[in-house]
C-alpha cells in the first residue's frame, strides 16, 4: 500500500486546522525572547498596581463609613447604658428636693424685696431695695436714689406707689437707707459675707428692667474685688455669675439660708455679661447701722490719696515689690498735713499694722475712732536716699459729703 506524502503546510483534516505554532524558542533570537518576557512582566506589574490602587480607593471610600458604624454602635451602646443607669438612679436622687429648695428660698426672701422708682425732673429711674427692719428701714444703692429726697416703693404683696424718705447715704460704699411708714413688713435677715467661700451658691433678687419679683442664681466667683467702679471709695465686692441687670441695683444677694450676704451694685458694661458685683454684708451692715443712727456714716479721716507703690519708687526707696502704700497727695488743713506727711511718702504701717493695699489702708483709717493718736511708719526720699520716718497722727472725722473724698 502506497502512502502519499503531504506537504508540510497541509493536513488531512483540512487547511483550517493547519497549526500556526511558532518555531521553537531555540530557533528564535534571544533579544526577541527577552522583549516578550519583559513585556509580560511589565503588564503583570501594571495589573498589580491597578489592583493596589483600586483596593486603596475602596478602603478610602468604604472605611470611614465602616468606622463610623462601629463608633456609632459603641457610642449608642454607651448612651443606652448611661440612660438605664440615670433612669434608675434619678428616682432615688430626689432632684425635686433641690427644685423645692430653690422655690422655698424665693418664697422666703421675696416679701422683703421692694421695687424703687424715682423721678429727677423728667427723668425716671428704677432700682431695688431690701427691707432690713420691720420698722420700715430699707437698704439700697446710693446711685438708685441719688439726687432725690423721696422715692416710691412697691412691695411683693401688692402695695405700691408708697412714699419712702431718704434717711441718709454713704457714697463711699454706694449705699443708702430709706424709711417707709408701712406696717406688717417682712424684714430680711443678715448673713455673714466673711463665711462665704468661692463656689458657694448665691441668689440675686430685684427688679431688672422693672420686672418685679425676679430671682436668678449662680455661684460666688471671687471675693475682695477692688477698683471696680474706678473711684476712690472704701469698697470691695463679691463677684458672682448670678444674672444682674439695670434695675437689680440695691436688691439683696442671699445665701442658701436666704440671708443677705450682699447688696447687688454693679456690672461690667450696660447689661449682664456673666459678671456681677455686690457689696458684702460686712460693709453693708456697718454702713446701714450708722446711717440709721446718725443719718450718715462717721469715719476716721487722714487727708491723703493712697495708691499702689510703683516699681520705680520701690527701687528708689529700697522697698520690696508691693511693699507699702504710696501717698500721691496731701490735702491742706488735714490731720495728714498737720502731722507732716508729704506727697510721695510711702506708708509702711498704720497703728502697728503693715499695709500694701490702698483699699485696706483706707478701711483701717476709716475704722479708727475719732480723736485717736495713731503711730505711722513711713519712708521718704531725702536727697535721693531713703529715709525712715515715724509720725503720730490725730484722726479726725471725715467731712460729711456726697462725693468720694480722699482718705
Amino acid at each position: 500500500m502506497q502512502h502519499e506524502s503531504l506537504p508540510p503546510d497541509q493536513s488531512p483534516w483540512g487547511a483550517d486546522l493547519i497549526t500556526t505554532t511558532p518555531p521553537p524558542v531555540r530557533n528564535r533570537p534571544m533579544s526577541e525572547v527577552w522583549t516578550v518576557d519583559a513585556r509580560r512582566e511589565e503588564e503583570g506589574l501594571r495589573l498589580k498596581r491597578l489592583l493596589w490602587v483600586f483596593t486603596v480607593l475602596v478602603i478610602i471610600l468604604v472605611a470611614p463609613s465602616f468606622v463610623y458604624r462601629i463608633e456609632y454602635s459603641l457610642t449608642s451602646a454607651r448612651e443606652r447604658a448611661r440612660l438605664d443607669v440615670a433612669r434608675a438612679n434619678l428616682k432615688d436622687f430626689k432632684l425635686d428636693q433641690i427644685s423645692n429648695g430653690y422655690r422655698m428660698l424665693a418664697q422666703t426672701v421675696q416679701p422683703s424685696v421692694v421695687n424703687i422708682s424715682t423721678k429727677r425732673g423728667r427723668a425716671e429711674g428704677q432700682g431695688s431695695g431690701v427691707i432690713i427692719d420691720k420698722e420700715g428701714y430699707i437698704l439700697t444703692n446710693n446711685h438708685v436714689i441719688e439726687g432725690v429726697e423721696t422715692a416710691e416703693i412697691k412691695l411683693s404683696d401688692g402695695r405700691r406707689d408708697v412714699d419712702a424718705v431718704v434717711v441718709g447715704i454713704d457714697p463711699m460704699t454706694d449705699l443708702a437707707v430709706l424709711k417707709t411708714d408701712l406696717k406688717d413688713l417682712v424684714p430680711a435677715e443678715w448673713g455673714d459675707s466673711n463665711e462665704l467661700q468661692v463656689g458657694d451658691i448665691v441668689w440675686a433678687l430685684g427688679s431688672p428692667f422693672g420686672l418685679e419679683k425676679s430671682i436668678t442664681s449662680g455661684i460666688l466667683s471671687a471675693k475682695e474685688r477692688r477698683g471696680i467702679t474706678g473711684t476712690r471709695v472704701i469698697q470691695e465686692f463679691l463677684q458672682t455669675d448670678a444674672a444682674v441687670n439695670p434695675g437689680n441695683s440695691g436688691g439683696p444677694l442671699v445665701n442658701h439660708e436666704g440671708k443677705v450676704v450682699g447688696i447687688n451694685t454693679a456690672i461690667i458694661g450696660p447689661s449682664y455679661q456673666g459678671i456681677s458685683f455686690s457689696v458684702p454684708s460686712e460693709l453693708a451692715k456697718a454702713s446701714y447701722d450708722q446711717i440709721r443712727e446718725h443719718g450718715y456714716v462717721l469715719r476716721g479721716f487722714l487727708g491723703v490719696s493712697p495708691n499702689e507703690v510703683t516699681d520705680d519708687i520701690a527701687r528708689e526707696l529700697g522697698l520690696e515689690r508691693g511693699e507699702g502704700v504710696l501717698v500721691t497727695s496731701v490735702d491742706r488743713n488735714t490731720p495728714a498735713a498737720e502731722a507732716g506727711l508729704r506727697p510721695f511718702d510711702v506708708i509702711l504701717s498704720w497703728n502697728g499694722v503693715e499695709f500694701s493695699d490702698p483699699t485696706l489702708l483706707s478701711r483701717a483709717i476709716a475704722a479708727t475712732p475719732i480723736g485717736t493718736d495713731v503711730p505711722v511708719k513711713l519712708v521718704r526720699s531725702a536727697r535721693g536716699k531713703p529715709k525712715s520716718v515715724d509720725l503720730t497722727v490725730k484722726v479726725a472725722a471725715r467731712p460729711e459729703t456726697r462725693s468720694a473724698p480722699v482718705d
